[in-house]
């Protein structure tokens, strides 16, 4: 690209198939070489300025004048050629014959293949990025100035001296922060905004009067909702550029302070034109009449317009799928076939195949009837199937025509009826895939966007009423599940009735058992839709149609199914196949299925009417709650080497998954949360109580690694209210136990001290050992976050206890790092850390790799309050390296705070910032309240970085979360707050 910086003098040699290919250098970092993967020694730091400056110039000819002048500059030694000579006979040794030449009384470096230097690599791939860029392959161009900028291995040409390499340095360096700031500003562009705020705040911190970097910065910052934060950082600079420079910011950063005081829509998110379909005249043939309020499906309208406007020269099929009836495959056909019309000036034929009836069309009654339309006379027309599909391709033949099969029941029905001349196209709908149609290009038609489903809602209700009611029009959308036939039959009941308000019609939709009544009007219907692919099942196909259907979840596991329909995986499978086949069911991923919503409620319909005995659908669902805690108490055995917590779960029929390790356990916990969840809220009945609350306590790593922590919430406050109904105590003590977990993770302290200390009440005389261990456990750590630390230590003792006579080795461990903690902030030190070392032996000697990162991040914290500051940052370090490693992204975010405060209390604010933003950016263990403190932090991290103002926004939006939750800390941000007000 333009902006790749070269020495004068470069050019790139050819490449030699004769020289070694393994030979390779680098010098964005310390000049270093390597013959594959050995490396290579490259002598003294004057025998690398040497090798430096040869490799800089890429295969051009150095006099020996200009490698003194290199090396030393104006003053060099007495004997400088003489080095000079040493020097390139060492390094020719070292190197591949050929590489190192003297030539006209100097030397050059022959790169032995392309590729050889890391600098030559980085600049092909900042041109290849600068053409993807220009290309709008953002993410391309992106990917691609990652690898670039990875090739810096710290400072280049590091610890060569001379002039050369200096003026070399400052040239790298300038073209690194440039290629830096183009990568930023597309991170930009595809809206990582928050994920670049932390390194942005390290970048402006290192480069103070880079303004391009400021603007970047509050630019982020302004896109993750910090507007404060953004104005702060404008205020620093013009203050940093006034007292340094004596001049004023850009006119651009000038610009960017303007529109976010504005609060320019332009700003808040990075967008692109789309570009609007190819309008393509209508003319009516066979065609029906295309719907007046056709909206939305652009990039089908376009693909398929496509496909038809190159029909000329071959013969093209096209089978657009939805997956189920209703979702406006007809419209779509019908709708793209008038577009083409003009590209067909011989005719254009329909006929509905009625493959979705009990009696499809005859391809031979069709026959007769396209050979009729094309002019054929009833005489001409010959009987058999045969005979008039040849004729029909006879007749075709030089002609331009568009056939449009609708309904098509499957590929046999189709082929007789495909021209087979060129320049004809045929266009088939089907709710079958038709796999097996030769040529055909295959499309599946998925329901509507909420912007499509609503803009075809206002269409026939009016912009008028939906206007005044959008939120109950999204709702009525969104019970419609998106498709086209319910939103059609919703809006037109609702344009029949003036009477009736927008939130009526959400009302009446709200009720999922009488949903799909009322989505009918005249000869409309969804459930009749609905109906005509399941008469069409085979006995087992329906009943898998009809229990799979009652369960909640938003996709469903081919295993989990399998347990459903209680048969082996390959027999699921063929009929879950034979499903996505009909269009009753979708193939979410590979190895995964779901239903649409509408269907899913017919299902349930089906499976109330037609699955006999009733107690089926209990059985089957009381089998998939069976199939999920099997699973979770598999991988939470594995994440917890001898953890008891297992043995007093409620016990399961299945034995579940052999896991391959901790991560494949995790990868199917977190891919099964939200079925998993859902399973829970379905089982909150008498029978199936207890192990539906057990399940979720098996899976409380959801709650602490934030992939689920709302959901999970919720599902722990719906069996903590359904155990409490049914007045089981120890159903309800379990619910009431996990719930508080949840709650202290998201740092809503009192509510979670509620529900601990009545389930701590509950359990009485150590009815449950777990609940016995698991309360006064996290009662203290409840106690730590409000800062009650002679109750938490009380508590710990409890546990601990409580743990032992359990023989819970890693619950003991887990108690005993909280009392570390507990006595590190009662002064107690000594103590303190011998307990921190102490949980961190449990763990190690029990073989736990989470568990362990807990118990080396406590570890850090006491050190931290002991002042051992090198010790608390390699706790927490690897603590860190664990909770990454295992995509604990709370736990992770909340170490990077903790990191923050060893920074801080080392007088590191540069890093301590860094480390701020990263738990800003990915959240933390403790909600908001933990929110704050990173605040905090990072706001004493900028003040001590010379930002004040950014610094003052910070603890403003820290105080506001203080006051609001009644946080004791209010007080010291408030001290931090006062003496730079009074100023």
């Amino acid at each position: 690209m333009d902006g790749v910086p070269r020495v004068p003098e470069q050019r790139r040699p050819g490449s030699s198939s004769e020289e070694p290919a393994a030979l390779r250098f680098s010098v964005l970092g310390p000049v270093r070489a390597w013959r594959g993967d050995e490396p290579l020694s490259t002598g003294s730091p004057q025998q690398r300025a040497l090798l430096a400056a040869l490799l800089l110039r890429e295969g051009r000819t150095a006099t020996a004048a200009e490698l003194i002048d290199a090396l030393w500059g104006t003053e060099p030694p007495s004997q400088a050629l003489a080095a000079v000579r040493t020097y390139a006979s060492r390094l020719r040794k070292v190197l591949d014959p050929g590489v190192l030449v003297s030539e006209s009384g100097g030397y050059a470096v022959r790169a032995p293949h392309e590729g050889a230097l890391d600098l030559l690599v980085a600049q092909d791939l900042a041109a290849e990025a600068e053409k993807a860029r220009g290309a709008a392959d953002l993410c391309h161009a992106r990917e691609v100035l990652n690898r670039a900028l990875g090739l810096w291995d710290g400072e280049a040409l590091a610890g060569v001296p001379g002039p050369y390499a200096e003026a070399q340095r400052v040239r790298l360096e300038e073209w690194r922060l440039s290629l830096l700031e183009s990568r930023l500003d597309m991170d930009l562009e595809l809206g990582c905004h928050a994920e670049a705020v932390s390194e942005l705040t390290a970048l402006t911190a290192a480069h103070p009067l880079r303004e391009r970097l400021r603007e970047l910065l509050m630019l982020a910052l302004y896109r993750s909702g910090r507007q404060a934060e953004a104005l702060a950082v404008y205020a620093d600079t013009r203050r940093l550029l006034a007292e340094e420079l004596g001049v004023d910011p850009r006119p651009d950063l000038r610009e960017l302070q303007q529109r976010i005081l504005q609060a320019d829509p332009a700003l808040a998110e990075p967008s692109a034109p789309v570009a609007e379909p190819a309008v393509v005249p209508v003319r009516p043939a066979q065609l029906p009449a295309t719907v007046p309020d056709f909206t939305g499906r652009t990039s089908f309208v376009a693909e398929l317009s496509e496909v038809l406007a190159s029909a000329e020269g071959r013969v093209m099929a096209v089978s657009a799928l939805a997956g189920i009836g209703g979702v406006g495959k007809t419209t779509l056909a019908v709708h793209v076939a008038h577009q083409a019309r003009s590209a067909f000036p011989d005719g254009q034929l329909y006929v509905d195949l009625q493959g979705a009836g009990a009696r499809a069309a005859e391809p031979e009654t069709v026959l007769g009837s396209f050979l009729r339309a094309l002019g054929t006379a009833d005489s001409a027309i010959p009987d058999s199937l045969e005979e008039r599909a040849a004729l029909y391709r006879s007749v075709l033949d030089g002609r331009r025509v568009l056939v449009l099969l609708d309904n098509a029941k499957d590929a046999a029905q189709v082929r007789p009826l495909l021209p087979g001349t060129e320049g004809c196209a045929a266009l088939v709908t089907s709710r079958v895939r038709m796999v097996d149609l030769a040529g055909a290009h295959l499309v599946d038609l998925d329901v509507m966007s909420p912007d499509e489903a609503l803009s075809l809602f206002t269409k026939i209700v009016g912009e008028e009423r939906v206007a005044s009611e959008r939120e109950a029009a999204l709702d009525v959308v969104a019970a419609c599940g998106f498709l086209p036939l319910a939103i059609r039959i919703a809006a037109s009941r609702l344009a029949a009735r003036r009477t009736w308000t927008v939130s009526v019609l959400a009302a009446k939709l709200a009720d999922e058992r009488r949903r799909l009544d009322e989505l009918q009007a005249g000869d409309l219907a969804v459930k009749a839709t609905f109906e005509l692919g399941y008469g069409q099942l085979e006995p087992a196909q329906a009943r898998a149609f009809r229990l799979l259907g009652l369960a909640d979840g938003p996709d469903m596991s081919l295993a989990a199914a399998a347990a459903v329909l209680d048969l082996p995986a390959e027999e699921t499978e063929d009929l879950l196949e034979a499903l996505v086949d009909t269009s009753l069911l979708e193939s979410a991923a590979p190895g995964r299925y779901r239903f649409h919503d509408l269907v899913r409620l017919y299902a349930r319909a089906c499976a109330e009417r037609d699955e006999q005995p009733p107690s089926e659908r209990e059985a089957a669902m009381s089998r998939l709650l069976d199939f999920y805690l099997a699973n979770a108490v598999k991988v939470y055995a594995l994440e917890r080497p001898g953890d008891r917590t297992v043995t007093h779960l409620e016990q399961s029929r299945y034995s579940g998954k052999e896991f391959a390790d901790a991560s494949d356990a995790l990868d199917w916990l977190h891919a099964e949360a939200e079925p998993l969840l859902a399973c829970v809220q379905q089982s909150l009945k008498p029978s199936t109580l207890r192990r539906a609350i057990d399940l979720l306590l098996a899976t409380i790593d959801l709650a602490e690694s934030g992939a689920g922590s709302r959901r999970y919430e919720r599902t722990a406050m719906a069996a903590r209210d359904a155990a409490a109904v049914q007045g089981d105590a120890h159903a309800e003590m379990r619910a009431r136990i996990t719930l508080a977990q949840a709650l202290s993770q998201a740092g809503r302290f009192e509510e979670a001290e509620r529900e601990a200390r009545r389930a701590d009440s509950l359990n009485g005389a150590a009815t449950d050992p777990w609940t016995s261990s698991t309360a006064p456990n996290q009662l203290g750590i409840i106690a730590i976050c409000r800062s009650l630390y002679a109750d938490a230590e009380g508590y710990f003792i409890r546990a601990i206890d409580a743990f032992r006579a359990d023989e819970n080795k890693p619950g003991e461990a887990s108690a005993v790092c909280n009392l570390s903690r507990t006595l590190a902030s009662m002064g107690r030190s000594a103590r303190a850390v011998e307990l921190a070392q102490q949980g961190i032996k449990i763990y190690d000697d029990l073989g736990l790799s989470v568990r362990l990162a807990n118990a080396r991040y406590a570890s850090g914290i006491v050190l931290t309050q002991a002042g051992r500051l090198p010790e608390a940052l390699e706790q927490l370090e690897k603590a860190l390296h664990i909770f990454t490693e295992s995509r604990q992204r709370l736990w992770e975010g909340t170490t990077h705070f903790r990191i923050a405060q060893v920074h801080l209390a080392a007088h590191r604010p540069t890093q301590a910032a860094q480390h701020a933003e990263q738990a800003l950016g990915i959240g933390c263990i403790g909600g908001d309240w933990m929110r704050a403190n990173a605040l905090t932090l990072l706001g004493k991290a900028l003040d001590a970085l010379g930002q004040p103002d950014r610094a003052r926004a910070c603890w403003r939006d820290a105080l506001g979360i203080y006051d609001t939750a009644g946080s004791s800390e209010a007080a010291e941000v408030r001290g931090l707050l006062s003496p730079l007000a009074a100023a």
